[in-house]
């Protein structure tokens, strides 16, 4: 089995590197002291609800010690926060094995590209985790929602899969994984959403208030995907350009045409609700800032997913949360004009 460090051991890190630690594999975990302390000495467990339900003491150092467990790894799993992303990039530099890969399961558009930036000759690849993980603690991480690990197309993985496959997280390659990003940070307009909602995702997303905030965020992004020439890919069962539409239907209509998207576990949230209730600064300058840096690039507005920054910016700093999806969605269609 060849050998694993994940960097930034968080909810998907402690999640999936854990699942392969169950199954086998030689793994690492990387993350802070908070997150150390939190599994103890009772290690993780790992649910999903399909019935996995495993238990694993994977190796975990502190970041300090990460230089040293990276050096050893065959590949590398970066799951940090992308504000941390250069900083990560620096750390792992002098250290990587020349034949190490490295690959990015991080939101946003952007990752691997910083990676890249900082370790010419490296082979880094951009990846996807589309399922939901939710912190239970005391070291216990649930899979709340469905989906594929998805990465750049490389034959590099091909040392990589059967661990992967051993753990039930198949790897699926992407020739076209720049599309998959994009569609994916679609979906994720939705985490600023739930975090201002302080709500679970299912009970959000069975709201159609909630939803046209979904849908206006969607919307805009999807005409400034458009204006650019950057196409998404197809993630879920309609192309992207429709699912604003779905998300408007009447909530009975929604439930009935769209079971599949409430076929979430009931305490599932989005990780920039942890964030915001664990104090912390939130993804959302990688997720809807990306919208927004996008079209004032294409000489465009994004005034949805702009007002969206800073609503969450502002809870990040202690103000208004719980918003009801009324006020929401009032508060966004005034800044849409």
């Amino acid at each position: 089995m060849p050998g694993i460090c994940v960097f930034g051991a968080g909810s998907i890190g402690c999640y999936v590197g854990g699942r392969l630690a169950a199954a086998g594999a030689d793994v690492v975990l990387v993350g802070r002291e908070r997150v150390r302390d939190a599994i103890g000495e009772g290690g993780l467990r790992l649910t999903d609800d399909h019935g996995v339900d495993v238990r694993t003491n994977a190796r975990f150092v502190l970041e300090g010690d990460g230089p040293a467990a990276a050096h050893q790894a065959e590949l590398v799993l970066v799951t940090v926060k992308s504000a941390a992303t250069a900083d990560v990039a620096a750390t792992l530099a002098p250290v990587l094995r020349p034949d190490a890969v490295v690959v990015s399961l991080q939101n946003g558009l952007t990752n691997a590209e910083a990676l890249r930036a900082v370790l010419p000759g490296v082979t880094v690849l951009a990846g996807m985790v589309p399922f939901n993980v939710v912190n239970l603690g005391g070291g216990a991480f649930h899979q709340g929602s469905e989906g594929t690990i998805e990465v750049q197309d490389d034959p590099a993985l091909a040392a990589y899969e059967a661990a992967f496959a051993a753990a039930g997280l198949p790897l699926r390659r992407r020739e076209d994984m720049g599309a998959v990003l994009r569609a994916k940070l679609l979906l994720n307009l939705n985490n600023a959403v739930n975090a201002l909602a302080g709500i679970p995702l299912k009970a959000e997303l069975s709201q159609r208030a909630y939803r046209r905030c979904v849908a206006l965020a969607q919307r805009e992004a999807y005409e400034t995907f458009r204006a650019a020439g950057a196409s998404l890919a197809r993630l879920t069962p309609l192309p992207p350009g429709l699912i604003p539409r779905l998300l408007v239907m009447p909530d009975r209509v929604y439930a009935a045409v769209a079971a599949p998207t409430l076929a979430i576990d009931p305490i599932a949230r989005s990780s920039m609700w942890e964030d915001l209730e664990a104090g912390r600064t939130t993804e959302i300058d990688w997720i809807n800032g990306e919208v927004v840096r996008l079209a004032e690039s294409l000489g465009r507005s994004a005034p949805v997913n702009a007002r969206l920054v800073t609503l969450v910016r502002a809870a990040e700093a202690g103000g208004r949360r719980a918003w009801s999806g009324d006020d929401l969605l009032a508060d966004l269609r005034r800044a849409a004009g």
